[in-house]
């Protein structure tokens, strides 16, 4: 099969090769992929940003999530059979959808929306995912909430307005001058154009931020939250919460528990949260997304579908940050 893959940390093109078929176990389903998105845990995952985490053996298959079609099930999977349109996030040590076939656990997979081609319904699982659980399983919003998206015109930013809309919360964001009004579009109640106005100036007593830059941006958004208020961060530093899933051993060698300290005083000083969320493949998860796709109350944004021949321009307009919404790689 046709597949984008790396030999070595730190390569920067992808190489499009012929690779052996998945193996599948048991408990798989093979499926045909059709489409893939590019995620910035791709590139971080080329760079070896990840490595010490997340070991993976060369050469190496990129990409996370995709959708396509069931070609063969193992004999212990009921609840899927050939034939059927399906989309996920993979988990993260069985990555590689950019290829024509991948095996996945059906715990990772739903049935696509009926209402999304697959390209548009590869945009979905990182996304959606990433953006459910931050606001349903880390903050638990509620109805009338405060809540700041940064980077609202991104991929995981045009996903977080729209289930926010739908979830009830008044959301603020922060993109530039020529995305204002995608992002209203999409729910965002308050627009801050970040080469104009710094955020914390115009914006108090959140209850919640969605940080998904890291750095200034990130020490800044405890600025703006009301005592008991909760930053969710993508980019920023993980926290002993998250240490103590993966292993405080990692999170020692990784020299990240001392860089931590600077967070956390943030935090204790505003009297708030923070949290480092690092999403989890969740079929269950998904068709909950499915059935707000299918009711028209979500809808992915394409910036645009890219041939799988020209997946290393693809790779290269999603490294420039320019994207509004998701890239596509039309695989089959």
């Amino acid at each position: 099969m046709l597949a984008a893959t790396i030999d070595h940390y730190g390569q920067q093109a992808l190489s499009l090769r012929q690779m052996p078929m998945p193996t599948m176990q048991p408990g798989d389903v093979l499926v045909k992929i059709h489409a893939a998105s590019l995620n910035p845990i791709d590139f971080k995952t080329m760079a070896g940003d990840l490595k010490m985490l997340l070991p993976y053996t060369m050469p190496l298959i990129i990409g996370s999530d995709f959708a396509g079609e069931i070609i063969k099930v193992g004999p212990r999977v009921h609840q899927f059979q050939v034939g059927d349109k399906v989309y996920g996030r993979v988990q993260k040590n069985r990555i590689g959808t950019f290829a024509e076939y991948i095996a996945v656990d059906p715990a990772d997979i739903a049935i696509m929306p009926k209402n999304l081609s697959y390209e548009t319904a590869a945009a979905v699982p990182l996304v959606g995912l990433t953006a459910y659980q931050a606001l349903t399983d880390y903050m638990h919003v509620q109805k009338g909430d405060k809540l700041l998206v940064q980077a609202g015109s991104g991929g995981i930013g045009t996903f977080t307005l729209q289930l926010a809309k739908t979830l009830g919360v008044y959301t603020a964001t922060t993109t530039s001058a020529k995305n204002v009004d995608l992002v209203r579009e999409l729910g965002a109640n308050e627009v801050i154009d970040y080469h104009q106005t710094d955020f914390t100036q115009v914006l108090q007593n959140y209850d919640y931020v969605f940080d998904t830059l890291g750095g200034d941006n990130l020490a800044k958004a405890f600025q703006i939250l009301k005592p008991g208020g909760q930053v969710v961060s993508l980019s920023g530093l993980p926290d002993p919460e998250f240490a103590k899933d993966y292993g405080l051993n990692i999170f020692k060698r990784l020299g990240l528990y001392v860089l931590t300290t600077k967070l956390r005083r943030l935090a204790k000083q505003a009297k708030v949260r923070y949290r480092f969320l690092f999403m989890q493949p969740s079929g269950r998860q998904l068709a909950a997304i499915t059935q707000l796709i299918e009711a028209g109350k979500i809808k992915p944004v394409i910036d645009r579908v890219v041939p799988f021949e020209n997946s290393q321009e693809a790779l290269d307009y999603a490294k420039s940050g320019r994207a509004r919404g998701k890239i596509i790689l039309k695989i089959t």
